[in-house]
């Protein structure tokens, strides 16, 4: 776990290949398995390899958002916020289950944040997903994860570089 935690880095541009359906089924086996506050499992996942879905999605947020149109898969991770008080905490636990995941398969991935974001002045980037994917009012949307083979390779994290500063023993 600790090798794979390392290397994981965000990655925004991927290879123009599918992702074999076995791996996505390890991804979205990974994302049931995650762990929820009583075991309520509010989340829920939106698998989208529809090219044109993709791009629509890819325009949520301002360009931050743009590398998504690039990636052969996106999750989108929603959560009945009826159904449980922490939805954010367990939809986020997921999401990081479904980027480890991703890493251990040798995928590349990268967490677009929606919750709280705009998608222009006047409409949400969560309503704008929402009407694309025809999302039922009840559920709240946290993110999209972009996944695919990696197009670049970035340094895994070195570990001097840590910010052990942070770390604090018996109080703070």
């Amino acid at each position: 776990m600790f090798e794979l935690l390392k290397s994981r880095r965000s990655i925004r541009k991927f290879q123009d290949k599918e992702i074999e359906k076995e791996k996505v089924d390890t991804i979205l086996k990974s994302a049931l398995l995650s762990p929820s506050s009583r075991s309520r499992r509010p989340w829920e996942f939106i698998v989208v390899t529809d090219k044109v879905l993709l791009r629509k999605l890819s325009q949520c947020r301002d360009h931050s958002s743009a590398f998504l149109e690039g990636a052969p898969l996106g999750i989108v991770v929603i959560a009945d916020s009826e159904a449980c008080d922490i939805w954010i905490e367990d939809a986020s636990i997921a999401s990081i289950i479904i980027q480890l995941s991703a890493q251990s398969l040798h995928l590349g991935s990268c967490w677009i944040q929606v919750r709280d974001r705009n998608h222009s002045d006047n409409v949400t980037a969560e309503s704008y997903i929402k009407e694309i994917l025809n999302i039922p009012a009840k559920y709240s949307v946290e993110c999209i994860i972009a996944i695919g083979y990696p197009a670049e390779e970035k340094k895994a994290y070195d570990l001097n570089d840590l910010p052990y500063k942070k770390i604090h023993n018996n109080s703070f």
